[in-house]
């Protein structure tokens, strides 16, 4: 069994270039496992790779919103896509946050891929990581079209959730998990959401190499630092923490259906 799983990864960045293998080696020996996720075509591939390379370590593929200049096309994830290792599609999603240019062109464009990468998800039984910033309105909306075309078969994560409760409680009733990550260690600003949103939806993330947790500020953020965010939810979640982790583990294999136990 895994002694802690971080569910949203970048291991393909640039920060890792000079020990990568080091840093997925050292999280075997803490047994702690990771999901690196693909954010377009060409880091979708590597995180299949980084997968098939080592145990502890399992992919995404699919493309960012603020990728929305490619079109997702089904044919160039078909043979990745059949990899066991890959548990999701995404991160996909909305990014209103930073579009340039042509607001309508550009949203029109992003929730075109969005909407591409729910059907394919359904298709082959994987959940969707959705990102979504100054988005929430236009993300419900899909997702409860999409909701009523296939039901329970669409599911997925709102990773690093930034709405508020009424937000929480709709993304709720599509059945949706939540993530968080280092953030919730150093704000306040996550505790009422993570307090009303039920243990049984939540995920750990990190988001590496970004927004790295107290007490490591200042430094690169990395997977194994995941442990400061299950930390802080057993606090806010009033529960003692090789319960929360019992959950959470559990969570991640319900919602990606992989065994880690």
């Amino acid at each position: 069994m895994y002694k802690y799983f971080d569910t949203h990864a970048h291991l393909d960045m640039g920060q890792y270039d000079n020990d990568r293998e080091e840093l997925i080696l050292n999280l075997q020996k803490e047994n702690i496992g990771v999901i690196t996720i693909g954010t377009d075509k060409k880091t979708s591939f590597e995180a299949v790779d980084f997968a098939n390379q080592y145990k502890n370590v399992y992919a995404t593929i699919g493309y960012h919103p603020t990728d929305a200049s490619e079109e997702f096309k089904e044919e160039d994830f078909t043979e990745l896509v059949k990899n066991k290792k890959v548990v999701g599609i995404g991160e996909c999603g909305l990014d209103y946050f930073r579009l340039k240019g042509s607001f309508k062109t550009e949203s029109k464009k992003q929730k075109e891929n969005f909407i591409k990468q729910i059907d394919f998800a359904v298709k082959k039984d994987l959940p969707i990581i959705v990102h979504c910033r100054d988005a929430h309105k236009e993300m419900i909306e899909i997702l409860e079209s999409k909701k009523q075309e296939y039901g329970d078969k669409l599911r997925g994560v709102i990773h690093f959730f930034s709405g508020g409760v009424q937000e929480a409680q709709k993304y709720l009733d599509l059945g949706f998990y939540f993530s968080f990550g280092g953030v919730i260690t150093f704000t306040d600003a996550y505790d009422e959401v993570i307090k009303f949103i039920p243990i049984e939806n939540i995920l750990p993330e990190t988001d590496a190499p970004f927004v790295t947790p107290t007490p490591y500020r200042g430094k690169r953020n990395e997977p194994i630092y995941v442990k400061e965010v299950y930390k802080r939810i057993a606090e806010l979640k009033n529960k003692d923490l090789a319960k929360t982790k019992d959950i959470l583990i559990k969570n991640i294999e319900t919602l990606f259906k992989i065994k880690l136990q």
